[in-house]
């Protein structure tokens, strides 16, 4: 096993740990995730099919209008969505709906360092993000 520690910014302040869900695309909450059941539901984006349920949700930006914040925090209300927020760039309609939906969140962190299925320690509070990936490449 080999772990990382990287530093950014403290968007929302908490803590969490859990599996991450990497994508280099960006997502938008309204009308690419079903707020049902979590899943992304957007034609041709990387992550088509996957859940967001219990995850560390790892993306570059958000996309999309500024229904996005509410409909996060709708897939967040109904049990279904991320855990924690892992920005490159946060911007108001991913802030936003991370406060409405009280998630821990972090901007400024080179997602290029964590990929999916990695565990990830998010501690908002501090701006640091602890990667532990089972078989190092």
């Amino acid at each position: 096993m080999s772990s990382i520690e990287l530093k950014g910014r403290k968007v929302l302040e908490g803590f969490v740990e859990g599996e991450a869900l990497v994508t280099k695309e960006p997502i938008s909450f309204m009308g690419s995730i079903n707020p049902k059941t979590g899943y992304v539901i957007e034609k041709g984006h990387e992550l088509e099919g996957r859940c967001l349920k219990g995850k560390v949700l790892v993306f570059p930006c958000s996309k999309g209008s500024t229904g996005g914040s509410y409909m996060l925090y709708d897939v967040v209300k109904n049990g279904v969505g991320p855990i924690g927020i892992i920005n490159q760039d946060a911007e108001s309609i991913m802030v936003i709906g991370a406060i409405v939906a009280d998630l821990p969140m972090v901007d400024r962190i080179d997602i290029d360092q964590i990929r999916s299925g990695d565990h990830v320690v998010l501690d908002a509070t501090n701006g640091i993000v602890r990667v532990t990936r089972k078989n190092a490449e």
